[in-house]
């Protein structure tokens, strides 16, 4: 999306000449260009003007120049929507270790909501998955100082750490009476994104925990590693495991989806600008070729996970399984604001699947709902979805609360997987499995 990151570049280049401009210790602004917004969008620049010079002058001691333009626009973005937001150069940098697969920490994705610092998902084998963290957790301290108050950003850097260092954590869970404090070292992160086993000598089992920017090769390599130790002829199917699974980064959503698909639409992309639409197409070959696949799902997953369901779902190449997932259909693009300004994190379009759905607040119904059975002392308390995050774009349609995001650990209690190996293996039977082909979106 690189001509749609220019213009949005050239946007803010031109607000920043109309309201920011230091002269001998004031605010001042450019009337010609804010008189071009019109006249009530000066005013209003001239009033964050008088409250930023009134700030600087009689604030009771002296402010951060840098912190309070910072603080201002952050303010600003994070009031679009939650998944906006303003990277100062360090939450940049963290970023875009993020998605390469590798950075350190603990393990878990985390969101504000309402105001309070909730666990979406766990990520595999990480500190934050051995400690027994779980989604629907929330954060209240954080070395024993209470995170109220604290920018998501600002909670994360006191979650991260040199290697090796320890880190105390206080967590709330619903149907807990007391608080649950745990120490966790922190570990370098690395996201081996794609894991994956036989099930037996005839089922491949793929798990997707977030996807990086190496999620497509990963695939690759756990589907022709398993061909080789399952005979071509016990082969049944695939499971693709996208419970709990956060997203990531959207071409590699495209390409993942692309793996078992030979022709058609994956997903498009629909800004404020009709012109600047995107439609991301498959190509002819698949992975799998042609064998049966069964997509899991649940409430944990979210965006580029959704993508790849509802691709595989509208096309009928998989049959999905589970229960409703998170519901975040928006586009994020990662504008670079120069260097050490760090970069702008802008919500610029919504995502739509082949058939032409929004799942934005609605999430993905399963084709076949399986519903867990959790543990009493696990209790999660309610659900977090898109629909219950503050601020969230509407929904083309009635808004759905989230589901559950419980896996167990042992697989002879995964219910789903259970239930993915029995429709596969014919020992369980489902209208919905295998899907139609005379479904097909066009």
């Amino acid at each position: 999306m690189r001509r749609y990151s220019q213009l949005i570049i050239g946007a803010l280049a031109g607000a920043s000449l109309a309201v920011l401009a230091l002269t001998s210790g004031h605010l001042r602004f450019d009337a010609s260009a804010a008189a071009a917004g019109g006249a009530e969008t000066y005013r209003q620049l001239e009033l964050f003007g008088k409250v930023f010079d009134l700030v600087r002058a009689d604030y009771v001691e002296v402010p951060d120049d840098s912190k309070l333009v910072s603080s201002a626009i952050n303010g600003m973005v994070t009031g679009l929507d939650p998944h906006s937001s303003y990277m100062d150069a360090k939450s940049f940098r963290d970023m875009q270790e993020e998605t390469s697969g590798q950075f350190g920490g603990l393990g878990m994705e985390v969101s504000m909501i309402d105001g309070l610092v909730k666990v979406v998902s766990p990520i595999d084998d990480t500190p934050a998955a051995k400690a027994g963290i779980l989604a629907g957790d929330v954060i209240t301290e954080v070395e024993g100082e209470p995170i109220k108050g604290l920018s998501l950003t600002q909670v994360v850097e006191k979650l991260r750490g040199p290697v090796g260092s320890n880190v105390r954590v206080q967590l709330l869970r619903k149907d807990e009476a007391k608080p649950i404090d745990l120490t966790l070292t922190r570990q370098i992160i690395k996201v081996d994104s794609v894991r994956y086993h036989p099930e037996g000598d005839d089922v491949g089992y793929i798990r997707i925990t977030q996807f990086t920017n190496r999620s497509d090769e990963g695939l690759k390599k756990a589907v022709k590693e398993m061909r080789a130790k399952m005979p071509a002829d016990h082969i049944k199917g695939y499971i693709l495991d996208l419970r709990n699974d956060p997203g990531g980064l959207l071409d590699q959503a495209v390409a993942v989806s692309d793996a078992f698909l030979t022709q058609g639409e994956i997903v498009s992309i629909r800004g404020r600008d009709p012109d600047e639409s995107q439609r991301f197409n498959a190509t002819p070959g698949d992975l799998t070729d042609g064998k049966p696949v069964i997509v899991l799902v649940n409430g944990g997953s979210a965006s580029a996970s959704e993508i790849v369901a509802g691709a595989l779902q509208d096309h009928k190449r998989a049959t999905i399984l589970g229960t409703r997932s998170f519901g975040k259909g928006s586009v994020q693009t990662i504008i670079p604001l120069g260097a050490g300004n760090g970069a702008l994190r802008l919500t610029t379009a919504r995502y739509f699947t082949p058939s032409g759905r929004s799942i934005q607040a609605m999430g993905i119904v399963p084709d076949i709902e399986v519903v867990q059975q959790e543990p009493k002392d696990l209790a999660q308390g309610p659900n977090v979805s898109e629909a219950g995050l503050r601020g969230h774009l509407a929904a083309q349609g009635d808004e759905q609360k989230g589901s559950q995001s419980y896996i167990p650990p042992e697989a002879k209690d995964d219910k789903a997987l259970q239930t993915a190996l029995g429709l596969l293996r014919g020992t369980e039977t489902n209208p919905a499995f295998p899907p139609s082909p005379q479904q097909v979106a066009r």
